[in-house]
């Protein structure tokens, strides 16, 4: 691990507003001792801010865990513009596409596991945990991922291949290394965790990079040792040292794994004979074939489908003891910053149970041995004695939180002088005809309205009556996949709706400065969503406009409604006193609208909404081919994805689409081509060429998970069907 790389937050932006004081509380405490920490930052008070601030401070690796991966995403962009020196890396599920293993006795049903694993996902993973090792300038974003089982850190240490320039050591030993650490031989097909062999030459693609590794031998010595370009072959750097990680997570040692196989034949044999004791011969075959197939891979390749349910035996760990996951990758001394854990801590607790329910059924029917249970998430007791240095970050923490924390710090002044909003209640009776009112004084000024309501049915019938007066209202609900309601809150934004109806809108991606109008329709309803928390929190999403304001249509106050009340109250005279001191005039604040993960564009694009978005984003060549039209885009497409510009790649990825269709030829170069300027390519050199062939392949991948995924999806409706 490298000692001498230190954070160093870089920003335009200079702290404001709340910001500097509770950077300096919280540095103060951590520095002091304390390690449970509580951040109370109200909706645009610049929380991510201070998390950078804090991290800058403190200088230790950090874990930034947030409850799914539209945020993750978020912060895992923010941080790598805020540190772009240090290493910023993203741990999320690799699943495009996943169906658990599952088996449904009252049906006799058995679903095998089925998944699309993302290709870019999983070499950021790889990425994430190589970065641990080798330096201590480390912030990895992460969803509730980080608790799984991920294979133990002290094998994955100890399987690096480290070659030195003028290394004695045979070509066939860095081969028969390269195999053990899940790297493939395959000298056609030369991507990602493969290596191919030229002669005395070695050509590895690291399953963690985009760069080739050259390794050259002159006799029995190391010769060379470079990065390359993998498509153009052109050498990037010349190295001293090269360390290769491993292609999986899931790594044994071979003297281990012969350990752990004579474990697996002890333990198949009692679970055989307990299932005869029981009178169940079938259960009994059943994990007696299923279990020496995996044994025979297991000998042969070192791997086999499922390996992860075999991992207490791989790693040498005693029944019931916590998997290996992300958090044993971190050294020691690092710091957890748990970002909304009012929502994150619930989701941490919940997934050990809903695991294991699976899992029994699975063991009980003969389909997995009873080791297989703890391949699991850690439960939140583990979790807690892993994640010792925590800094809880939300507007409204919980009681949890509020307990363990040893300092709490406020974080209610926006540096945009913005207020909470102010709060009106009003009558139950009469509320649809006054929320129309409403709605329409926010449309004459451009401005969004967000609608809550208690049940799906009374949000459906809103949204048919607001529809057919006129209104253009989008519904947002449960069933509705993140990428799509991305979708629609951009959209929302954009104007194309004026309306958000929803149940539950406590949800990511939903603080936007259009919005001026939060309505809380039947809020004197006690519950999960009127509770005192959920109303702050549904409150706040007109926090970011100057005109912002919450209606609460309500016959009586009910004691959370009294509190939730005081609390925005309180904070707004405290903004309000901070802004006349200051002098500052409260401005809306301007946020680009974008993406930030990748769309899945299902409605139609016209013709001319691709052309005329590309003509002022890609610069092209007229004298190309088509061909070399396509690949050009390819390249620019994988570039503007690595840099999280995902609707730009998206655009791109529309524009492909028209060119490959000979129709839309001729209208793509007399529409576009004009507009693009001879030989000013943006993404030349190794860039360009390596994301242009990754682009083809990766599309190819894209191509066969979605052709899996709906395979998957007749089989799990086909399974609900028969039970």
């Amino acid at each position: 691990m490298s000692d001498n790389r230190r954070f160093r937050l870089v920003s335009d932006y200079k702290p404001a507003g709340d910001q500097p004081r509770a950077i300096q509380e919280l540095t103060s405490a951590a520095t002091q001792g304390d390690d449970q920490l509580c951040l109370v930052g109200v909706t645009g008070s610049g929380k991510t801010y201070t998390m950078a601030g804090f991290v800058e401070n403190i200088q230790k690796p950090t874990l930034v865990l947030t409850h799914n991966k539209t945020l993750a995403a978020q912060l895992y962009k923010e941080f790598r513009e805020f540190f772009p020196e240090n290493a910023v890396e993203y741990f999320v599920s690799y699943y495009d596409y996943y169906q658990p293993e599952a088996y449904v006795p009252s049906s006799d049903t058995y679903i095998e596991k089925d998944a699309s694993i993302n290709d870019e996902i999983d070499r950021l993973r790889l990425r994430a945990t190589s970065s641990l090792l080798e330096r201590k300038d480390v912030i990895i974003v992460s969803s509730v991922s980080c608790i799984y089982g991920l294979g133990s850190p002290e094998e994955y240490r100890h399987s690096l291949v480290m070659l030195d320039r003028g290394l004695t050591i045979e070509r066939n030993d860095v081969i028969r290394q390269l195999l053990h650490i899940q790297y493939q031989r395959n000298d056609l097909d030369f991507s990602r965790g493969n290596f191919r062999v030229r002669g005395d030459t070695v050509e590895i693609f690291p399953a963690y990079r985009n760069e080739g590794i050259r390794i050259e031998w002159f006799g029995d010595e190391i010769d060379n040792l470079s990065y390359f370009d993998p498509i153009t072959g052109k050498i990037l750097d010349s190295l001293q040292r090269a360390v290769i990680y491993p292609a999986k997570h899931f790594i044994t040692s071979p003297p281990k794994l012969k350990e752990a196989l004579e474990k697996i034949e002890k333990e198949l044999e009692v679970q055989v004979a307990q299932f005869q004791k029981e009178g169940k011969p079938l259960e009994a075959e059943r994990i007696q074939q299923r279990t020496r197939y995996d044994m025979e891979m297991l000998r042969e390749l070192g791997y086999c489908n499922g390996i992860e349910n075999y991992s207490r035996h791989l790693t040498g760990r005693e029944a019931g003891e916590p998997p290996a996951c992300l958090l044993d990758y971190f050294p020691e001394d690092f710091w957890v910053i748990i970002d909304e854990s009012h929502v994150t801590l619930p989701q941490v607790r919940g997934m050990y149970e809903g695991d294991r329910s699976r899992k029994q059924t699975l063991v009980d029917f003969g389909f997995r041995l009873p080791s297989a249970l703890d391949n699991r998430p850690l439960n939140f007791k583990e979790f807690e004695g892993i994640a010792d240095k925590i800094m809880y970050v939300s507007a409204t923490p919980a009681d949890y939180e509020i307990k363990r924390s040893q300092r709490q710090v406020e974080q209610l002044i926006r540096p945009t002088g913005l207020l909470d909003p102010n709060i009106d209640v009003r009558p139950v009776k009469g509320q649809i005809e006054d929320l129309v009112q409403e709605i329409k004084k926010r449309i004459e000024k451009d401005q969004r309205t967000l609608v809550t309501t208690l049940t799906k049915k009374m949000a459906e019938d809103l949204s048919d009556y607001l529809r057919e007066i006129g209104i253009d209202v989008a519904y947002l609900h449960s069933e509705i996949h993140t990428i799509e309601r991305v979708e629609i809150i951009r959209d929302l934004r954009k104007g194309k709706y004026q309306v958000l109806v929803g149940v539950n809108l406590l949800r990511e991606g939903l603080d936007m400065p259009e919005v001026s109008l939060v309505a809380i329709l039947d809020a004197d309803r006690e519950g999960f969503l009127r509770n005192t928390r959920s109303l702050i929190q549904t409150m706040g999403r007109a926090a970011r406009n100057v005109e912002g304001k919450a209606i609460l249509y309500a016959d009586k106050v009910t004691p959370s409604m009294k509190e939730a009340m005081d609390e925005t109250l309180r904070r707004r005279a405290i903004q309000e006193e901070y802004n006349q001191k200051m002098g500052i005039t409260p401005t809306t604040i301007r946020k680009q609208i974008q993406d930030i993960i990748e769309r899945s564009q299902e409605e139609d694009t016209t013709e001319d909404e691709v052309l005329s978005r590309l003509k002022e984003t890609v610069v092209l060549d007229p004298q190309m081919s088509k061909r070399d039209k396509i690949a050009h885009l390819k390249e620019e497409m994988l570039s503007a994805a690595r840099n999280m510009e995902f609707e730009k790649a998206a655009m791109i990825r529309d524009a492909m689409q028209l060119l490959e269709s000979g129709a839309a030829l001729e209208t793509f170069e007399t529409r576009v081509l004009p507009f693009s300027t001879a030989g000013q390519s943006r993404s030349s050199g190794r860039g360009s060429a390596n994301s242009g062939a990754k682009g083809a392949k990766k599309s190819r991948k894209k191509s066969a998970g979605k052709k899996s995924t709906t395979g998957s999806s007749r089989k799990k409706t086909a399974a609900k069907k028969k039970s």
